[in-house]
């Protein structure tokens, strides 16, 4: 728990360093002025804020994984399950002309895995201990089929991109939205001061509203991006591997999820009803199999 904790700070202190040095470097000017916004440099300020994180999360993002799981690499098999694990994702990458992944075993009760990395060529792999102990070989290709599909579709990336796309918005309309709402706060008598307490106490509020709008983008994207794994699963390995992947996880629901890094779970149970279903990174498990059979 300390580790997780002590990455999180060690990576957010980063990105507000890397921050200020672009904002530096590209001599980046105050947004706000004594005649009021900037737009320009407001919008610039959105994109380095707004995409910085992003990005460092994405190329960091094998490292981050390895910590935050204790990821074990296997870099030479040591079991008949190992090697099978090797031979099936050598197999799916060269179908794929992908470069071949990192490979990694984690230890956790819940049957999951996700795929992650910084560039198609470059992904990691892992599968949880409980994953390997629960499903048989041909349903654990159906498994790893959907994370290559996820590398093969360049879901990393585009994840980041629309991250940072949403980010930029979210900070450069908050930022708007607060302006004009401090002005009409503090009435047309009162001495201007854009840059006080007010401003950035409701500059805050409108991040936090317009960043869970924007979230509910994020989520739908995932959900759209795990049909279409399963998809390419289905047509790499045959449907009925992924169906049966699918089944086995909706028989194994009471074990509880994984958490450490849940941004990574390619896998989890996603069984949330109404509004809930809304903010879920991931489909009902019925939706997708579902979706699996009606494909021919």
């Amino acid at each position: 728990m300390l580790k997780r904790v002590a990455l999180f700070l060690a990576a957010n202190i980063a990105i507000l360093f890397i921050i200020t040095l672009i904002l530096s470097i590209f001599n980046i000017q105050p947004y706000l002025t004594a005649q009021g916004i900037n737009y320009g440099a407001l919008m610039a300020f959105a994109l380095v804020v707004g995409f910085t994180g992003s990005f460092f999360s994405l190329f960091l993002s094998k490292f981050m994984a390895k910590m935050a799981y204790g990821i074990q690499l296997i870099d030479k098999p040591n079991s008949p399950l190992e090697s099978n694990l090797v031979e099936m994702i050598h197999g799916l990458a060269r179908k794929l002309n992908l470069g071949i992944p990192e490979i990694g075993i984690y230890n956790s009760p819940a049957p999951n895995a996700f795929a992650t990395g910084w560039s198609r060529q470059h992904a990691l792999v892992a599968v949880s201990t409980g994953l390997l102990q629960t499903m048989n070989m041909e349903e654990i290709e159906g498994v790893l089929g959907h994370e290559m599909s996820h590398i093969a579709n360049g879901d990393m990336i585009t994840m980041c991109l629309l991250q940072g796309v949403l980010n930029t918005f979210v900070i450069f309309f908050a930022r708007i939205a607060a302006f004009f709402v401090a002005n009409l706060l503090r009435g047309n008598n009162e001495r201007s001061d854009t840059g006080g307490f007010v401003y950035y106490g409701t500059a805050l509020l409108f991040q936090i509203v317009f960043g869970i709008l924007a979230s509910l983008i994020v989520m739908a994207f995932s959900r759209h991006r795990e049909f279409r794994a399963d998809a390419g699963s289905a047509r790499l390995v045959g449907k009925e591997k992924m169906i049966a992947a699918l089944q086995r996880l909706q028989r194994a629901e009471s074990i509880p999820e994984d958490h450490r890094a849940p941004s990574m779970a390619t896998l989890q149970i996603s069984s949330h009803d109404g509004l809930f279903a809304l903010f879920a990174s991931h489909p009902p498990l019925q939706k997708r199999i579902d979706a699996l059979l009606r494909k021919s």
